[in-house]
């Protein structure tokens, strides 16, 4: 087969789409983007009839996909971290259940924060729900293990979670193709009870799943992506996850023989290959990127006297993705340093692109919430989280999709009025749509803004699921229609719309004003295809 220049990200989708794929499901959220996007631009999808459109969160994602696996297909859902807590109730107990078509669940890790709220490591996931986990090397890996994933979940009836970084996501290298298979048939799960987690079907599955998962560690198709080689002597040991392998090589390639390597590639790990690789060194260096997992257990479990150094110990950081230097820092190797490069251009903050609705919006609304005095404005996660930064300065929270709505509604609780909730589109259907019925069926004396940009601007101008149904699921909640508004975020409206901010601001119930105008870049990426068009069409 050919060989493709490839994104992580892209490998992956190619990967699913050549081991018979037939559903994809996802929520944008870098940097796991481009997986989803990567398999609606496929014609080879498309001609396969592989479903593929966004879901409205990760959690309608992770099960959708669990309902393609109960047919026998095979499905993929792809998330970035904080999205596997959204489906972390369907994730978890997708174990007990357990799958019939194969399912594969790709969670992109984001180490360093590079556009996420944290940087947790999903490989605890996997611990926590007792399923296979697999962390590639590089992009070919990605590629070659989703054939592994999809046969492992197959054969013992599990999803599998496929936990990449943003590093590996987002760089490119050459990727070999295999030849492709067909899809799956339509096939019912043989036990017409396997997913139904009534507490006494519950209780049988759970448990044999236990057992299970204490067998997977010598598995082939698993432990095959663990390497062990031996060096010389006893001396140091390292044990590296993933991507880290990478590193390392960058620092000792020539010398690669002086150390005792363990690579792993998946998860559980074997605890032969572990042992063997303690009992010739004196200490032992874990390279992972995230938690310190595998060192804890290292601590925690191994009843030798050796030396563990990692994360814990300082040796590595204990936050933010490993790179070749701090590698070479953890193995005692000097790196030469070039000179200062000069600054020469001052660095600035993200801002608002020129021409934003939301720009509009938050100078209209700051404004009118001077009045109020500040600490009033809870926000969320999306574009409009700008609104934090000079010159606004009007954000006062922003910690996960959807809490602005309720953590207005918890504020109006304490007694703070106004309360305001800014919230985008996307992120309202995603997870602000039932904190909005709890603030109706309380009547919270809180406005809340959704800026509605009509796509999911943050993450690449992807489909947003609101267009055109905000005001029918507001008013489906039970908003009322007299404190249902809309403005367009427009310079030239700017004293209409502070005019109706103020009226519902001082409303002492709940209102929603919809501030409605189209995502600067989505709007002129259309107008750019529309003149093409036109071209195409008068040649």
């Amino acid at each position: 087969m050919q060989k493709l220049l490839l994104l992580g990200d892209e490998a992956i989708a190619q990967a699913a789409l050549d081991a018979g794929l037939s559903g994809m499901y996802a929520y944008p959220g870098t940097p796991s983007t481009e997986i989803m996007e990567y398999v609606q631009a496929s014609a080879q999808a498309e001609a396969g009839f592989v479903h593929r459109e966004w879901s409205s969160n990760e959690k309608t994602a992770m099960e959708a996909a669990l309902g393609m696996s109960y047919a026998g297909k095979r499905a993929m859902v792809a998330m970035k971290h904080v999205g596997l807590n959204v489906a972390a109730d369907a994730f978890i107990n997708s174990a007990v259940t357990g799958v019939n078509g194969g399912l594969v669940v790709v969670a992109a890790d984001d180490p360093s924060m590079h556009s996420s709220q944290n940087e947790q490591d999903s490989r605890f996931y996997g611990r926590f729900a007792l399923v296979p986990v697999m962390e590639p090397r590089n992009q070919q890996e990605a590629y070659d293990m989703i054939f592994d994933a999809f046969s492992l979940s197959e054969k013992y009836r599990l999803p599998v979670l496929f936990r990449i970084t943003t590093r590996l996501a987002h760089s490119r290298s050459a990727v070999a193709r295999r030849a492709p298979l067909s899809q799956n048939s339509l096939v019912l799960p043989s036990n017409p009870r396997q997913f139904v987690l009534l507490p006494a079907i519950a209780r049988k599955q759970y448990r044999a799943l236990t057992s299970l998962y204490e067998q997977l560690h010598t598995d082939e198709l698993l432990d095959g992506n663990n390497r062990l080689s031996e060096g010389k002597g006893r001396g140091t040991g390292i044990i590296t996850c993933g991507i880290a392998f990478n590193y390392l090589m960058e620092n000792i390639g020539g010398h690669v023989n002086n150390y005792h390597i363990l690579s792993v590639g998946a998860y559980p790990l074997n605890r032969d290959k572990v042992a063997a690789l303690v009992g010739k060194c004196d200490r032992v260096l874990v390279l992972e990127e995230g938690y310190p997992i595998i060192e804890e257990h290292l601590r925690g479990l191994l009843d030798r006297d050796v030396t563990v150094l990692g994360r814990l110990d300082g040796t590595v950081p204990r936050d933010g993705e490993l790179n070749p230097s701090i590698v070479a820092a953890a193995l005692g190797i000097e790196t030469g340093r070039g000179k200062e490069v000069p600054q020469l251009v001052r660095q600035r903050p993200p801002s608002f692109c020129k021409g934003c609705g939301h720009a509009d919006l938050y100078a209209a609304l700051a404004e009118v919430m001077a009045e109020a005095g500040p600490g009033r404005v809870f926000s969320d996660i999306g574009c409009y989280t700008l609104g934090a930064l000079p010159p606004y300065n009007m954000v006062n929270s922003c910690v996960d999709m959807g809490a602005s709505v309720t953590m207005a509604v918890g504020a109006a609780d304490a007694g703070l009025f106004p309360a305001v909730a800014v919230i985008g589109d996307s992120t309202f259907t995603h997870s602000g749509m039932t904190g909005l019925l709890d603030a109706v069926i309380k009547d919270s004396p809180v406005t809340v803004i959704i800026s509605d940009n009509s796509t999911t601007g943050m993450t690449g101008g992807q489909k947003s699921q609101a267009t055109d149904r905000l005001e029918n699921i507001c008013l489906g909640l039970g908003v009322e229609r007299d404190h249902l508004k809309v403005i367009v975020p427009l310079r030239k409206n700017h004293e209409e719309n502070k005019a109706v901010l103020r009226d519902e601001l001082n409303h002492r119930g709940l209102s929603v004003i919809l501030a409605r105008r189209e995502c600067i870049q989505t709007a002129s990426r259309s107008k750019k295809a529309m003149a093409a068009e036109k071209k195409n069409e008068n040649e």
